[in-house]
């Protein structure tokens, strides 16, 4: 059976066929989101790829991956801050007319939890926490087997844990949230913010800085670079120790951009959260890299289908 997942982002919107059973992105294009042109057009071009990118293929459902607070039952966007006029948008609905198919919308973030539970470091476990380190911070907790996300389904924004009271300014309106320390984001803000304490560092070498820039300097034990891996590192070992203690995951995934990393970031982090659990908790999960990289948005929004029409 084949699916489609549809990754909505701000500026791109990713759209691919997948085989259900095997995880197979069998074919997939891209298509700009220009948001300016206004909802209605978006929602139109995007059944307009879907049916070019399956003529000639069978395909049984869609799921959507969007941003913000999402009416799953009802396929709404109820809102989501960087998509203006998005308020109580019925964006599975206007899809399913243009499409004649069945249409599922869930927060972005959800539905990355649900991606790696179907098709990733999560396949074959009933209870996984996955943090997305993006622009933002995303986060989905799958527990015995379901999907939590609270009594209006907007629950799981582990991006807003405070782990700092009083803490940085997080784009929320928040001080101290996980997401003002360990986005790629704040990664490169604390960086600029520290630029006349270490002029000399090789992070400013470079003509656009970013995590990745950050993180490699990293690995070349630049002083400044190494600092601010450390704040990263302390700020996910809080959040995360949290996370077990409430959650019990077998599992807690990392994925997004700043995931890429690699060692740099994952061995201190696994040794910094050993550390900091209670006893009992010792041995009892695992913090893996995510392995869907790239695919990880549409593969995530097909995994919105199997989650609703199985039940998980």
């Amino acid at each position: 059976m084949n699916i489609v997942g549809v990754d909505l982002g701000g500026t791109y919107v990713k759209i691919g066929l997948v085989n259900s059973t095997t995880g197979v992105i069998t074919k997939k294009t891209q298509i700009e989101t220009k948001l300016e042109l206004g909802n209605d057009n978006v929602v139109n071009r995007i059944a307009e790829a879907i049916q070019k990118l399956t003529e000639n293929e069978t395909y049984s459902a869609v799921g959507i991956g969007s941003p913000g607070s999402i009416d799953k039952e009802n396929g709404i966007v109820r809102f989501s801050p960087n998509f203006p006029d998005w308020h109580n948008f019925p964006l599975g609905p206007k899809l399913s007319k243009l499409l004649n198919k069945k249409v599922y919308v869930e927060n972005d973030a959800n539905s990355f939890v649900l991606g790696e539970k179907w098709f990733g470091a999560g396949k074959g476990k009933n209870h996984i926490v996955a943090l997305t380190l993006g622009t933002g911070v995303g986060g989905g907790i799958i527990s015995q087997n379901i999907l939590i996300t609270g009594t209006d389904g907007i629950g799981g924004e582990l991006g807003h844990v405070i782990i700092k009271p009083h803490g940085r300014l997080c784009g929320c309106g928040n001080y101290g949230c996980l997401e003002a320390y360990a986005s790629a984001t704040a990664i490169v803000k604390m960086a600029l913010e520290r630029r006349k304490k270490f002029p000399d560092s090789m992070i400013f070498e470079s003509n656009e800085i970013t995590a990745k820039t950050i993180f490699d300097a990293a690995k070349q034990n630049d002083r400044l670079a190494l600092i601010i891996r450390d704040e990263v590192v302390n700020a996910l070992a809080i959040a995360i120790t949290g996370f077990i203690h409430i959650f019990n995951p077998q599992v807690i995934i990392i994925g997004g951009g700043v995931s890429r990393a690699g060692d740099i970031l994952f061995k201190p982090l696994v040794q910094q959260v050993n550390e900091m659990v209670m006893p009992s908790f010792k041995n009892s999960f695992e913090i893996l890299q995510s392995p869907l990289v790239e695919n990880a948005g549409i593969l995530g929004a097909a995994s919105i289908v199997l989650q609703r029409e199985k039940k998980i």
